[in-house]
């Protein structure tokens, strides 16, 4: 029983660090303060995201998943208040 009880503790100890890196922080506003989903898809597609698969809030960010205008694969969070970039990649 104590083994168990260990690799539980062991597995939640390095699982946590890696699900907290998952998703950044992008503001401490309130969800009223946000900029409305349309206006940000408008924004999304004016910095040059395209084909956009995936839109959604994450936690306190909006998350895309969709191609940049080159045709890579692009996960964005976006600040839901400016609209501003926090964390991007991008990849073939």
């Amino acid at each position: 029983m104590r083994i168990i009880a260990l690799s539980f503790a062991l597995a939640t100890t390095l699982l946590i660090p890696s699900l907290a890196q998952a998703a950044p922080n992008c503001t401490a506003e309130p969800a009223d303060k946000w900029m409305p989903e349309g206006a940000m898809k408008a924004k999304v597609a004016a910095l040059g995201y395209e084909r956009i698969k995936t839109f959604k809030v994450s936690g306190n960010c909006y998350e895309i998943y969709g191609y940049t205008k080159d045709g890579k694969k692009a996960e964005v969070y976006f600040n839901p208040v400016s609209g501003d970039v926090v964390k991007a990649n991008i990849g073939g």
